[in-house]
């Protein structure tokens, strides 16, 4: 039986009494190296402000990743999920945008790390939440959604189709 892989910290028991949530800073500094290598891959020749790589999958599901900003040490990424218009799926307005996802995504090219900063309405990710909270964000929050990047990310290698000007 092969083990998947998880960036999440293993459980080893269940406690009664309620301890405070405290982030695995190793698991997390894993992972988002894991996502810096994989971006790397992904934005491959696309290194300026302005530029876009976006990625097809099947017929009616689009990746698009485009620079917002470029320092010395940080890049700036947004990653967004699309729908194709050509597409048969119609959803109501106050629904459409839980179909398409977004994740703002800082780089960091000194320490090899890609880490999200902003996802689907939360404007700063936290590392930890207090649970229950006023949002229902999850106490691993952090972890949560850079596994949701990694996964995205994965798909976007895997599956994606890209349209590339061979020069001439």
């Amino acid at each position: 039986m092969v083990e998947q892989m998880s960036f999440f910290p293993k459980k080893i028991g269940l406690d009664r009494t309620r301890q405070r949530y405290q982030p695995n800073l190793v698991s997390l500094m894993t992972l988002c190296a894991n996502n810096y290598l994989l971006f790397v891959k992904i934005l491959a020749d696309k290194q300026q402000a302005g530029e876009v790589r976006e990625f097809c999958i099947g017929d009616s599901l689009a990746y698009k990743v485009t620079i917002v900003e470029v320092t010395r040490y940080t890049s700036l990424i947004t990653f967004e999920q699309q729908i194709w218009q050509n597409t048969d799926l119609h959803v109501a307005p106050p629904f459409s945008d839980l179909l398409k996802p977004s994740m703002r995504i800082r780089l960091y090219h000194d320490a090899c790390a890609a880490e999200v900063i902003s996802s689907q309405g939360i404007k700063q990710v936290k590392p930890r939440y207090d649970y229950p909270n006023i949002n229902m964000h999850q106490e691993d929050e952090k972890q949560q959604i850079n596994q949701f990047l990694n996964e995205w990310l994965h798909l976007c290698l895997c599956l994606g189709h890209v349209n590339i000007e061979l020069p001439s």
